[in-house]
């Protein structure tokens, strides 16, 4: 591959994922701040919290990738339920590592699953998230990137 060829695929994937992590650090406010809220002031369990604040980041995501990041993919409701498997399958591993960390290490403070949830499982989640969301919901068709390793 020359580096000119090399240059243009290597900008379009840059592009993909600057507006994915965009997106992406907005859903994980909306996010952390409703589990944040759930969890402290009004005092609900740490699932059901994060099952809650989970709907809220997924919406806010689908709206920024579907408008923004993929904006010249295909959308409808094919994409949208894609969207909320994949988004299912990271709050899935959010959800384990703060079960993990509260029910099997005894880690209970709201601190500690906030750590546990929104820390290390967002990290464990967004990957799998990107991988997803460019594989199965806005496949290669208008996609920013044209990278699909």
């Amino acid at each position: 591959m020359s580096i000119i060829t090399q240059r243009t695929t290597q900008r379009p994937l840059f592009q993909e994922l600057f507006g994915f992590a965009t997106v992406g650090l907005l859903a994980y406010a909306a996010d952390l701040g409703l589990f944040v809220w759930l969890r402290g002031p009004v005092g609900l369990d740490p699932l059901t919290a994060k099952s809650l604040s989970f709907v809220a980041g997924c919406s806010v995501a689908y709206a920024g990738n579907a408008l923004g990041t993929y904006r010249h993919a295909a959308r409808g409701l094919r994409q949208y339920g894609a969207f909320f498997a994949v988004n299912v399958a990271g709050a899935l591993v959010q959800l384990l590592c703060i079960a993990v960390s509260h029910y099997g290490l005894g880690f209970t403070s709201p601190r500690a699953d906030t750590v546990s949830g929104a820390g290390i499982g967002m990290v464990l989640a967004t990957v799998l998230r990107f991988w997803g969301t460019r594989t199965w919901v806005f496949r290669g068709e208008g996609r920013i990137g044209s990278w699909t390793g």
